[in-house]
């Protein structure tokens, strides 16, 4: 088995930089990631609050980052990680993939985290027919048509005026009656005149073949109303992909995600935990930050 000395679980934003920085300090390392790099990180329409670009997406991004971690660190894309081992060896991880295993000193997790569904009646029938969680893999298809965009965290609002702009009919429908999102985009949202449904829930996703309607209820008055829409697009949140963590015993906080210190450290020894997955806020730039500790302090922890 090939021999590493940091394999780094997930290659979006987070372990990107932790493959930079691991390779910048003459360390072996592989980054190992179940589909492209990027992740969740490629669905980005734009951000303008990324340090040093006034407005990038996400696939922009993750090309430059991609193309400076090859040049550090091993990359392989498309390799799913099953299981990790640990034992009490020199090389005490054994990292198993559905294509081969390998052996290392430590572990960076930064599996991320995947679309938080609404669980709605229909939602599963008519995914990909009309039901979407990324706006910039299908926002073109709905040019010209009538969508509601369910959510009111950033990601949402984001999304809601980028399938704005391509030229859907967008209405925004929230279950509270704010958003969370932060004020540069609620006024955007004003600007445009995108159109908000505030306190209401979608009950049911309706169509034949495609999506044709929802079912909203409102969560004060409990009153049903039939929408008829061609597209739903759903941005609530997201869930932790804890999996290799609970494999190896990594302590988690009430709400799944991953509990680290301040160098991104777990409970487990030379297991390091960055991104989406662990607890605090969910931003590229955080997930950035936390790849560069993380490396470093497993750096460190080798040279101890």
């Amino acid at each position: 088995m090939e021999k590493y000395d940091i394999i780094i679980v997930g290659a979006g934003p987070g372990g990107l930089t932790a493959g930079i920085y691991a390779g910048r300090q003459g360390t072996r390392n592989l980054i190992l990631d179940k589909g492209f790099a990027g992740g969740l990180g490629r669905e980005v329409p734009e951000m303008e609050n990324y340090p040093g670009f006034d407005n990038i997406s996400g696939m922009e991004l993750i090309d430059k980052m991609k193309s400076q971690a090859i040049k550090n660190c091993e990359l392989h894309e498309n390799e799913n990680v099953l299981e990790i081992i640990k034992t009490d060896d020199e090389y005490m991880f054994t990292v198993k993939t559905d294509n081969d295993s390998y052996l290392s000193k430590t572990v960076i997790l930064a599996t991320g985290s995947s679309h938080r569904q609404l669980n709605a009646k229909g939602e599963e029938e008519f995914k990909g027919k009309g039901v979407s969680y990324c706006a910039t893999c299908d926002g073109f298809f709905f040019q010209g048509r009538d969508i509601i965009m369910v959510g009111g965290g950033n990601s949402a609002l984001q999304e809601a005026l980028y399938l704005d702009n391509l030229g859907a009919n967008v209405t925004l429908v929230h279950r509270r009656d704010e958003f969370r999102a932060q004020k540069h985009l609620q006024n955007q949202i004003k600007e445009e005149g995108i159109n908000v449904i505030y306190n209401a829930v979608v009950e049911e996703i309706k169509g034949d073949m495609l999506v044709e309607s929802v079912v909203l209820k409102d969560t004060q008055t409990g009153v049903l109303t039939d929408l008829p829409i061609n597209g739903i697009f759903i941005s609530i949140g997201y869930i932790p992909h804890t999996e290799l963590a609970e494999q190896l015993g990594v302590d988690l906080d009430e709400s799944g995600h991953i509990i680290i210190d301040k160098e991104q450290k777990t409970n487990i020894d030379y297991v390091y935990a960055i991104g989406d997955v662990c607890v605090g806020l969910k931003q590229w730039v955080v997930a950035c930050g936390e790849g560069a500790v993380a490396a470093t302090s497993a750096y460190h922890d080798l040279k101890k």
